[in-house]
């Protein structure tokens, strides 16, 4: 059976028990940063409130960020206002998006089970471009068997890539790429994003196949 593991960094409307569904289980856990995290078994997400009582929201999600167990979850920042600068820092200090508040159980898990339907599609369980590969299942790419560090937000924009190279993507098809339908998130974010890709195939071998075309975008080369 699979497993879902959901952080919540507060109790939620609808309660916390377990959610089971044909051959998937998704468990809930409330953590508010102080201690241990809870025993992760399965696929990580976060729900991680903007105010906390001992510490912000932003510090929550760095800390998520630093430890092994959660490093590659997916993290959704909840906000108290709709406040493009809220969602600047959010992205910034880690957040693979936002959401605005409050949330309930429903809302939970028709986000964490929307994801994991693409993800259990067998038409789209892995992705090859010449040396570069990508098991969507595992939530792993690699150049020439060598894994890259991909954090989630640079994991799915690899993925939109590799899904069409050699067409130049504009930095407002990116961010729709991968799902941030609010306001805009600005230019320099969806550069840091870019950045960290590149940085990681550069490190694993792959050398510069993505690439900057001036005015327009970015690009994925076809090998």
């Amino acid at each position: 059976m699979g497993r879902i593991d959901i952080i919540l960094t507060s109790r939620i409307e609808g309660g916390l028990d377990p959610f089971v569904h044909d051959d998937l289980r998704v468990a809930f856990h409330v953590w508010e940063g102080a201690g241990p995290l809870p025993l992760l078994d399965g696929q990580a997400w976060a729900f991680v409130d903007w105010l906390l009582p001992d510490l912000s929201g932003l510090e929550l999600c760095r800390r998520l960020r630093c430890d092994a167990q959660t490093e590659h979850a997916h993290v959704t920042m909840i906000l108290e206002e709709d406040d493009l600068e809220d969602r600047r820092r959010a992205l910034r200090a880690g957040a693979d998006d936002y959401i605005l508040g409050p949330i309930d159980r429903q809302t939970v898990l028709d986000r964490v089970l929307a994801a994991q339907h693409i993800e259990n599609d067998p038409a789209l369980r892995s992705l090859e471009l010449g040396d570069l590969t990508m098991d969507l299942a595992a939530l792993q790419a690699r150049w020439k068997g060598k894994p890259l560090t991909l954090m989630p937000n640079e994991f799915r924009l690899l993925r939109f890539f590799m899904e069409k190279p050699g067409q130049v993507f504009s930095r407002t098809q990116l961010i729709a790429a991968l799902g941030k339908q609010a306001q805009p998130i600005d230019e320099r974010t969806v550069d840091a994003w870019v950045s960290r890709l590149r940085r990681a195939l550069r490190e694993a071998g792959a050398g510069y196949p993505l690439r900057t075309v001036r005015s327009l975008g970015y690009v994925l080369d076809r090998p």
